[in-house]
């Protein structure tokens, strides 16, 4: 294979402890750029030539240490005119922010600097959307304009990670900061099989080979959020309704429920709805998926703090996402959702009180929103 480039959006735990890490992993890349905002960022890990990632598995914690990442502020211009250089050679493009909102945010928008950087691009290339979202892919697209040689994938990124700030569980989990006197520290799992769309450009090869392609990947991305992310977020809330910190200390019984959630309610939705498609739609092939994830969920080296799990209480209970979108699919395949309900009760909580429910100001059917209500109640 021959030397590549790639070039990453965004310098969080999922570029850096994914993405780039899988990328120097492969040894298939002779250039490794990124794209990166905040100013400290970018001009500790130029000083250190390269940043550390935190590791964990079953047994404890490793740290990977990665030299030779270029990094530059789109916002300042010479180096946006590096940026549009390194795009216009790149081979694999990952964005990995926030969310897809951030796509065309602001004068340096990502849109903004992909539409010139692949304007007269010669050599085929794939783009990795890395957000959370079913059709990021589409999303970005349609704010870079289409090209013959360039391909948006959608992604289904089953790792947990984060970015550790707390100096207590950095002290005691002996973590290194992404570089010596940072306090951005990164900790992600050792788990690394993702799914993508399936890449249709005549004759291209991956430099990073891992990561597995699907041709219809809309199945495994509800699997991910309506079974990985809902059951994530149900223990989350319940966690933090009995004053847990960490997901690795929540008691056998909120560990017990969660997992029954995820068989026996959004999973076997999940596993009528898409019956045939793959071995993971059977039940033998979703207990498996589904005992590795609580495993994984609940690993006391990875410590994942509730209150990371937790966040954003509104944007869970909307109409499509983890907690209203698995009480809907539910109720779609005749399953009674008794122990999301749980998890969304437990949500409302910890948002302001108001005349309507998050999923309210939507145009959704007054009859589905009168049916989801029911369940909650009941």
């Amino acid at each position: 294979m021959s030397r590549r480039t790639f070039v990453g959006f965004g310098f969080g735990a999922i570029q850096s402890g994914l993405f780039l890490h899988e990328a120097f992993e492969s040894g298939n890349f002779d250039r490794l750029v990124v794209a990166e905002v905040v100013p400290d960022v970018v001009e500790a890990v130029r000083a250190n030539d390269g940043f550390t990632v935190n590791v964990a598995s079953a047994d404890g914690i490793e740290q990977h240490r990665f030299q030779g990442l270029e990094i530059y502020n789109p916002t300042v211009s010479k180096d946006w005119k590096k940026l549009v250089d390194a795009l216009a050679e790149a081979d694999e493009i990952a964005t990995a922010l926030p969310s897809v909102d951030f796509y065309d945010r602001g004068e340096a928008s990502v849109a903004k600097l992909l539409r010139e950087g692949l304007a007269d691009k010669q050599n085929n290339a794939v783009i990795y959307t890395g957000e959370n979202h079913n059709h990021a892919a589409e999303t970005l697209e349609e704010l870079v304009g289409a090209h013959d040689n360039v391909q948006f994938l959608n992604t289904v990124i089953g790792k947990m990670s984060g970015i550790v700030t707390d100096p207590q569980q950095i002290a005691d989990d002996q973590l290194e900061p992404m570089t010596p006197g940072s306090t951005r520290t990164f900790l992600v799992e050792q788990f690394n099989r993702i799914l993508i769309s399936e890449i249709t450009l005549p004759g291209f090869e991956r430099g990073i080979e891992v990561f597995e392609e699907k041709a219809d990947l809309l199945p495994f991305e509800e699997a991910k959020l309506y079974g990985h992310n809902a059951t994530h977020a149900l223990l989350g809330y319940l966690a933090s309704e009995q004053g847990f910190q960490f997901m690795s200390d929540v008691p056998d019984e909120l560990s017990t429920l969660a997992h029954a959630a995820f068989l026996k309610e959004s999973g076997a939705a999940l596993i009528r709805k898409h019956a045939g498609v793959d071995p993971l739609f059977t039940e033998e092939g979703f207990k498996e998926y589904a005992d590795d994830l609580m495993e994984r969920m609940l690993n006391p080296w990875l410590r994942d703090q509730v209150a990371r799990v937790i966040r954003d209480p509104e944007r869970k209970l909307s109409w499509n996402d983890r907690l209203i979108g698995t009480v809907r699919l539910c109720l779609s395949q005749g399953i009674d959702p008794t122990r999301f309900a749980q998890g969304v009760r437990a949500a409302l909580k910890l948002i302001p009180q108001s005349e309507t429910s998050p999923w309210e100001s939507t145009d959704q059917s007054e009859a589905e929103q009168k049916a989801v209500r029911t369940a909650l109640l009941s």
